[in-house]
């Protein structure tokens, strides 16, 4: 197989190593594309074997897979400006967040098109992505994009495409909460008078705990915070200040907000 990737950066890259990591792909048969003429020796320098291009510069497109990785902003523009056709066996596989399958599909005038949202543990063979596919699409073909996005980590199909923007608030937008929240937790620390430095390897070890407590745990949520929060101890009135100032809802509809933003991306 050969894949092109138009829009070389975090997320393309990162998707490009696990291919080759696992050994989907040869490096003579990957094609990386940008739009920015000064990231071209740092690329080739990352990417040896592999061809590297300016996006100007593509006049015909060799690749079995082409997966689009540009900002869904930057979409319409890149899209008007292709100097190539695509043929009816190449494949498009987007990353774009927002941008749906139809409006892909009547840019770039193409009909073989899979939409997925995957989130930044790809980097770390870690993440999460969901994916779905326009119809005509086989199941051998779907087959071997999810082979390629098990190699980020996890995949799920989803039916309906309108879930996506879900996916992308919920799974896409996701690692910055637990940043966010992170940070404010390590702050808290150094207000005590924690040094920055143990208050984040306190932080990021009970954050790496709970996860392992939540995946291997029978229990509800709902019963973990339970067992941490006895009556009228020190838990409890850390969560009754979140309560009283409806933490929960601020992170929920934030979720909501980043979903709403989804979708207006499409356009």
């Amino acid at each position: 197989m050969k894949i092109a990737i138009i829009g070389a950066g975090n997320m393309g890259l990162s998707f490009s190593k696990s291919f080759l990591k696992y050994e989907l792909i040869k490096p003579e048969n990957l094609h990386l594309i940008t739009r920015s003429q000064s990231k071209i020796l740092k690329i080739k320098e990352e990417f040896p074997k592999s061809e590297i291009s300016v996006f100007e510069e593509v006049k015909n497109l060799d690749a079995d897979l082409i997966i689009i990785a540009v900002k869904p902003q930057d979409f319409q523009k890149v899209a008007e400006s292709f100097q190539f056709s695509l043929n009816e066996n190449q494949m498009i596989l987007s990353i774009m967040a927002g941008i749906k399958i139809e409006k892909i599909q009547k840019s770039l005038n193409h009909k073989s098109v899979v939409r997925a949202m995957p989130n930044s543990p790809t980097l770390l063979g870690m993440g999460i992505t969901g994916y779905t596919s326009a119809e005509g699409i086989s199941f051998n073909q779907l087959m071997n994009i999810e082979r390629l996005l098990n190699s980020t980590g996890r995949s799920v199909y989803l039916e309906n495409e309108d879930l996506l923007d879900g996916v992308t608030a919920l799974s896409g937008s996701g690692p910055a909460y637990f940043y966010y929240i992170v940070d404010a937790m390590i702050k808290a620390g150094t207000q005590m008078g924690i040094d920055e430095n143990l208050s984040k390897l306190f932080v990021k070890q009970t954050m790496l705990g709970a996860y392992h407590l939540i995946n291997n745990s029978d229990k509800s949520l709902e019963d973990l915070i339970k067992d941490v929060a006895s009556k009228g101890g020190t838990t409890e009135a850390a969560l009754k200040t979140f309560e009283e100032n409806n933490f929960k809802e601020i992170l929920q509809q934030g979720i909501l907000n980043a979903e709403k933003r989804a979708k207006e991306l499409n356009g």
